[in-house]
């Protein structure tokens, strides 16, 4: 079911930023052959680790997870702004590595030979608590290097940056390593660090100052341990990109070298941007070049390997450009219509296979016992924002729901807000839940939902706030209570999804199921002619 919502194609051989909408945060990308990889972090929710795969650096879609679930003890349940924080993927000796940190557990390493998988099981590279940011370098001898920072909220360390000699194979530190660069005076709280080697120099890409305010710092040293000379590459300046933070470079098949990084935007989380760069006395320049030795993100710019008089054409609507003869962006409507669930779903926790049943089309979801706060069901089933502004239709077939079941759909984040339907002693009824993460949670009841009507429908419209919207018995639309404020969440950005919950305390209890019909996630319905005003 394709209705891509943004897209940073232009069609005729430009691109805008963002170039993801989504909260892809602290991305890493590489190239193999004329194919792009790019993952990110995704903290508690599972499957984990995202790869995506783009033919051009502009058109990115969903490959595959490189963790099916969170293999350490704890994780059945939500742990909000825990679990995988920022990855790396290199590939080395046809294998693609990925390495990964759980601030709590340590850094782990996971490889494959395709980067659709299988991925193997991790392995523990280091296990410590507090070390984040891990990118590896093997180096021209043969030798491997780990770099890493350091989580302050673990470790009591920041703005420090660590290096270690790593076994050949990827799968172990060698010795406890050598700070390399504290960055307190200069570059105050670097952190994200991806190595690389060009020209004889070591090289250190991260950013600093900040999520929401910082820039890009590189590093260089002829030495391995350094010491390493810094320069300030990129930085807000006149741009309207805040940050601009973590990321990573790469090159195309011509030789052309771009960078990828996050943009904190709230709401929607840290969204993916790609800016040109080039090298100028063994320096990079990132985005546009101010002359001053370093550049600021562009807004519009020509795509990768794209030039006036190559075969792009640089035309009003081609889409064969850079290599693809298509547009794509990674799914966020869904009619479940295949036997697996779509990419763009991720479960709260780690999950079960019992939990729902693709029945081709629609998806059904087993109603799970559950009484607690709604911001710790581990059975949520949510999916990132795609857009600025978008509203969300759910079509559900709630005939199979029995008393004490509880369903519906929620917005996610620290402050999260539910439209759902509850089966009491036979009849369905409609009731709005709110609550913070770590707070306390308030319930209001609209009504019973008019008999015989099994087949139901809701919408949200979704901005810098929400609205719910249900048909009334006329199937006129219905604004539902007040405006609800959106929220990022722990380190992430809002979200949206569906759950079915039973109000019983074990297995045995009898519960139900809800039928998901269909998603649709648009940005020209008819509910944005009826927004509140703000």
């Amino acid at each position: 079911m394709k209705n891509w919502i943004w897209n940073a194609d232009n069609g005729d051989g430009t691109y805008r930023n963002p170039i993801l909408y989504t909260d892809y945060s602290d991305p890493d990308v590489v190239r193999v052959g004329k194919d792009y990889y790019l993952v990110a972090s995704s903290f508690c929710n599972t499957p984990a680790l995202p790869v995506l795969h783009s033919k051009d650096l502009v058109n990115w879609t969903m490959l595959s997870y490189v963790l099916e679930q969170i293999d350490e003890p704890g994780y059945e349940k939500p742990q909000h702004g825990h679990g995988v924080w920022a990855p790396s993927i290199r590939y080395h000796e046809g294998y693609f590595y990925v390495y990964y940190p759980m601030p709590d557990e340590g850094i782990f390493m996971c490889k494959a030979k395709d980067a659709a998988g299988p991925w193997s099981e991790p392995v523990c590279v280091k296990a410590a608590k507090g070390w984040i940011d891990p990118c590896p370098l093997w180096d021209d001898d043969g030798r491997a290097w780990l770099v890493n920072a350091f989580a302050k909220s673990r470790s009591g360390i920041k703005s420090i940056l660590h290096i270690s000699p790593m076994s050949p194979d990827g799968e172990c530190l060698l010795d406890e390593g050598v700070d390399v660069f504290d960055g307190h005076n200069t570059q105050p709280t670097i952190e994200g660090p991806k190595f690389y080697k060009r020209n004889g120099y070591y090289y250190i890409l991260a950013p600093a100052g900040g999520v929401k305010t910082g820039w890009q710092t590189a590093l260089r040293s002829r030495n391995v341990y350094g010491p390493y000379e810094e320069k300030i590459v990129m930085m807000q300046g006149d741009s309207a990109i805040n940050g601009p933070h973590q990321g990573g470079w790469t090159t195309t098949p011509s030789g052309e070298d771009w960078f990828i990084h996050f943009q904190d935007v709230g709401n929607a989380g840290r969204i993916v941007h790609l800016q040109p760069m080039r090298w100028e006395n063994d320096w990079p320049v990132i985005g546009k070049d101010t002359g001053e030795g370093y550049g600021v993100p562009v807004a519009v710019y020509r795509k990768p390997d794209c030039k006036p008089d190559s075969n792009c054409a640089m035309r009003k609507n081609s889409i064969s450009v850079a290599g693809t003869d298509c547009i794509v962006s990674p799914d966020d409507s869904d009619d479940f219509a295949g036997n697996r669930l779509g990419l763009q779903w991720q479960w709260n926790a780690n999950h079960k296979s019992n939990w729902y049943h693709m029945e081709q089309p629609g998806l059904r979801l087993f109603a799970q016992p559950y009484s607690g706060p709604l911001c710790d069901a581990p059975h949520l089933l949510l999916q990132k924002w795609t857009a600025p502004a978008f509203t969300v239709r759910v079509e559900f077939d709630t005939s199979d729901l029995l008393d004490q079941d509880t369903a519906g759909f929620v917005s996610f984040g620290r402050f999260y807000t539910a439209l759902i339907f509850e089966k009491e002693n036979g009849s369905l009824c409609l009731t709005r839940v709110s609550g913070t993460i770590g707070g306390s949670e308030t319930t209001v009841r609209y009504g019973i939902v008019p008999s015989g009507r099994t087949e139901v429908a809701m919408q949200v419209f979704a901005d810098g706030n929400g609205q719910f919207y249900f048909p009334d018995v006329t199937g006129v639309w219905r604004t539902v209570g007040e405006r609800f404020s959106f929220t990022p969440g722990v380190w992430v950005g809002a979200k949206y999804g569906l759950f079915a919950s039973h109000e019983g305390h074990t297995q045995n209890d009898a519960s139900g199921s809800l039928k998901v019909l269909k998603v649709e996630v648009r940005t020209d319905t008819f509910i944005q002619k009826c927004q509140p005003e703000s």
